[in-house]
């Protein structure tokens, strides 16, 4: 039987309350596993003394330089028997109301104050000053255990998707489908698992109680910058880290990375985007003890694959194998299965409690077709069962009758060693209908008519980007995944040619 998070927080605190659960690096606080289950208690009592009702929706704003709260308020909210309403503090304070009105939260729990968050009549409470209440003055004294009783079909969560192509879409997470783990680990180890990404993200709240399935400590970098990342696995030495494919584009390309000292590292998680095989093999170069171990998710399921451990860089690129319990077809566009390597639309089933969208019946029953889920990621899998996504179906360019694929075209960018950054998209042309474009950052010396002579020679010329702009910067959401609508939305028009 599966142990909901909160009944996974309660035995690990019973067995190992000494056990660091998470660590802030930014100022050295730590969350042990006995103070995260007493004060979620307390702050779960506080909510239910004033007034949250089972199954209100609770918004949480708080930021990254206060993760402990975080993690506190999250568990909390479900203890109280309500739903999570996670949102990244750097969405503008309109956004966050819209999102709030959307999600129908009655209290958020935030950092910093807006009026919009004020908005609907809702508590505000505030961990600095400015809230309608104090967050540590709703810790409750009692914190005893919270007599709710939760089932895995009670909603959990409500996360909202990244938007990178549209307006987010709120997503049903029941408690039955927030853990796969069954039991408590054998000992405590207390050693370090590294992340930077934030825990209102999908990926980062899979890592809530991630670290916790191996016995091990998760120390919370909040800032990520790539220097910073280097220093602090060189001296503090963690066994394991996450790292979103923006950041590792970022490391391998930091000055003193081929230099830097990685070998505490026994594990390394990628995930969240797709990622270059040519960032991946220079990475592993500088890991050559280390499995670096990539996967593959999404917000309207979770986690789907990951790399088995033991493949040591022979599916190098692919995003894995289905986890336990996951099923995957790849689908022709009449919603036919294809053979094993054609490329198609991954559609994912499997036991865990199916998600919906929030007030969007429509939009459910087009993703969630006979209880597949309609990814919308093209891909194919391999003879070995190994998932490779190749794009988004809704980023396909259709250049003049011919099909490009964006991640081909990046790819071939990034094995261009003046590279740093690289985004291709289609935008519009009078003639052909789209045409190819790219954005890159340069790490490097290159001209644009260089970067094109490059792509001639490992791709067909009609997927070659007749227009390639260097920009300082690519625009990335919180989950490290290029928005390329922005992108788009600033390109100029082309003339025919």
């Amino acid at each position: 039987m599966t142990l909901l998070q909160e009944q996974l927080l309660a035995q690990l605190a019973r067995e190992f309350p000494d056990g660091v659960a998470w660590r802030n690096l930014a100022d050295g606080a730590e969350l042990t596993l006995d103070a995260w289950h007493r004060r979620s208690n307390g702050l779960a009592r506080g909510l239910l003394e004033r007034g949250l009702g089972r199954g209100d929706r609770v918004g949480i704003v708080i930021g990254p330089d206060e993760p402990l709260e975080w993690l506190v308020s999250y568990v909390a909210v479900h203890k109280a028997g309500g739903v999570a309403v996670p949102l990244l503090p750097r969405l503008g304070p309109s956004e966050q109301g819209r999102i709030l009105a959307h999600a129908g939260a009655a209290v958020v729990l935030c950092s910093e104050v807006h009026d919009e968050l004020r908005s609907e009549g809702r508590a505000v409470v505030g961990t600095a000053a400015g809230g309608d209440a104090r967050w540590a003055e709703l810790l409750s004294p009692d914190d005893t255990d919270v007599e709710q009783v939760l089932s895995p079909d009670d909603p959990a969560d409500i996360m909202y998707t990244s938007g990178t192509t549209g307006e987010p879409k709120g997503v049903v997470v029941l408690h039955g489908g927030l853990s796969t783990i069954d039991r408590v680990p054998p000992v405590w180890l207390g050693l370090g698992f590294l992340s930077s990404s934030p825990f209102a993200t999908t990926s980062g709240s899979l890592l809530v109680c991630g670290p916790m399935r191996g016995g091990l400590s998760g120390w919370f970098l909040p800032r990520f910058e790539p220097g910073r990342w280097l220093s602090v696995v060189a001296r503090d030495r963690p066994v394991v880290a996450f790292l979103v494919p923006a950041m590792v584009e970022l490391i391998v390309r930091a000055p003193g990375f081929e230099v830097a000292d990685l070998s505490s590292l026994a594990v390394v998680n990628v995930g969240s985007a797709p990622i270059a095989s040519a960032t991946l093999r220079r990475f592993g170069a500088a890991l050559p003890r280390a499995e670096i171990l990539c996967g593959y998710g999404m917000t309207e399921y979770g986690a789907v694959t990951a790399t088995p451990l033991g493949d040591r860089g022979r599916h190098l690129g692919s995003v894995g194998v289905p986890l336990p319990g996951v099923e995957l077809r790849i689908l022709g566009p009449g919603g036919e299965s294809v053979p094993t390597g054609e490329v198609g639309q991954v559609a994912i089933a499997g036991a865990r409690p199916p998600r919906a969208y929030l007030g969007d019946a429509e939009g459910t029953a087009r993703t969630w077709v006979d209880g597949w889920l309609r990814s919308g990621d093209l891909g194919y899998v391999d003879a070995d069962g190994h998932l490779w996504i190749v794009g988004r179906e809704k980023e396909i360019i259709i250049r003049g009758g011919h099909n490009v694929v964006p991640v081909e075209v990046e790819a071939a960018l990034f094995e261009h060693p003046a590279v740093g950054e690289a985004a291709v998209a289609g935008v519009p042309h009078p003639v052909l209908g789209e045409d190819v474009a790219a954005w890159v950052v340069l790490h490097g010396t290159a001209t644009v008519d260089e970067l094109r002579s490059f792509l001639l020679t490992r791709l067909a010329d009609y997927k070659v980007p007749r227009r390639i702009t260097v920009v300082d910067a690519l625009p990335r959401n919180e989950s490290g995944k290029v928005l390329k609508s922005q992108l788009v939305a600033g390109d100029e028009p082309r003339s025919p040619s």
